[in-house]
């Protein structure tokens, strides 16, 4: 009896990684570090399960342009160490109507796309569920540097930009203790502070500046500076958001209320690039694996996470509805360390 329970659900599994045939894969949004580790991983473990794949260029504005190509596993050979995305990544406003969404949908089937995966953040998994809702089947995988996306402990490219802002601020902390400079670095993360948080622990900056602090007192960080200027502090770091931004001015006003030379540093898009560490492409690679397996299993309108420790998947409006906020307790820690 338990060993015809066995060969009944093995049938049933074959028949549903049957139905798939061809799976999409496209990149959206942002660019992030390991993105091309995950299309890879969608490539090779699509192949070894004898389907299909097909690349989507420049995301959904390309899916709606038509921009797709067959993608071999030699295609996606000498990729997993390059930053940024082989399929290209642009904006599309388009998605966000309806008449966008069906003509999308009614692509996917007229290439016979059985499953598409989408590597992207929230924003993408909003035309995802879109998309689901008129019977493609999607999984997302999650991809961008700024940590923000609430159901996954881990997102595509988050290890990569941060690493490469942490070196980036160690370097201007050595010119800054030179001249004895008050020097404002800003980092990505227009509505998420993470980065910056953690380049403010990893640096040993003095100061944080986040979209999530509501009560910044530019008066009391000038006076922070002062006070650490009389107790012979020879330079002051303050990390700035993109979310905050400003850091022109906000240079040009402090160094006239302290007398302190201040200059201002925006590390800009360089955070976007350079090849992805080894947990960007390790967790990459088994994330977009998973996207592959979940759609063989039948699986629509998922997101593939990573929490506490274990690879994970969400229904997309569930993970859509999650909130993340930035640690109190390690924001305290952060100012306590900054003393």
């Amino acid at each position: 009896m338990a060993e015809n329970n066995m060969m009944d659900k093995e049938k049933y599994l074959d028949e549903i990684e049957d139905s798939i045939r061809t799976i999409g894969v496209l990149t959206s949004g942002g660019d992030a570090p390991g993105m091309n580790a995950a299309i890879r991983a969608v490539v090779r473990r699509a192949l070894s399960k004898g389907l299909k794949v097909r690349g989507i260029r420049r995301g959904y504005h390309g899916l709606l342009k038509e921009e797709i190509i067959d993608l071999s596993a030699r295609d996606v050979s000498d990729t997993i160490q390059r930053g940024g995305t082989i399929l290209q990544t642009a904006r599309c406003k388009s998605m966000r109507t309806e008449e966008g969404q069906q003509k999308a949908a009614a692509i996917c089937k007229k290439y016979g796309i059985d499953g598409l995966v989408i590597i992207g953040g929230d924003g993408s998994f909003a035309g995802a569920q879109k998309l689901a809702n008129l019977g493609v089947n999607t999984i997302g995988v999650p991809g961008t540097i700024d940590l923000d996306i609430a159901c996954t402990d881990y997102t595509i490219g988050f290890d990569t930009a941060v690493n490469t802002a942490m070196e980036a601020i160690d370097k201007v902390r050595d010119t800054s203790t030179s001249h004895e400079r008050c020097s404002i670095i800003e980092v990505m993360g227009r509505d998420a502070g993470y980065l910056a948080l953690w380049c403010g622990i990893a640096n040993g900056a003095e100061r944080i500046l986040m979209p999530e602090e509501h009560d910044f007192d530019e008066q009391a960080l000038i006076e922070d500076i002062m006070k650490n200027k009389k107790r012979g502090k020879k330079n002051y770091i303050i990390i700035n958001a993109e979310g905050i931004g400003d850091s022109i001015n906000m240079a040009k006003r402090i160094e006239e209320a302290t007398g302190i030379e201040t200059r201002a540093t925006i590390l800009g898009h360089m955070q976007r690039g350079g090849s992805p560490t080894c947990k960007d492409r390790v967790y990459a690679s088994i994330m977009g694996a998973m996207a592959v397996d979940l759609l063989c299993q039948g699986k629509t309108n998922r997101v593939v996470g990573y929490k506490n420790g274990q690879y994970v998947d969400y229904d997309i409006e569930e993970a859509l509805a999650m909130k993340k906020t930035i640690s109190e307790y390690q924001y305290n820690i952060a100012k306590s360390l900054a003393i």
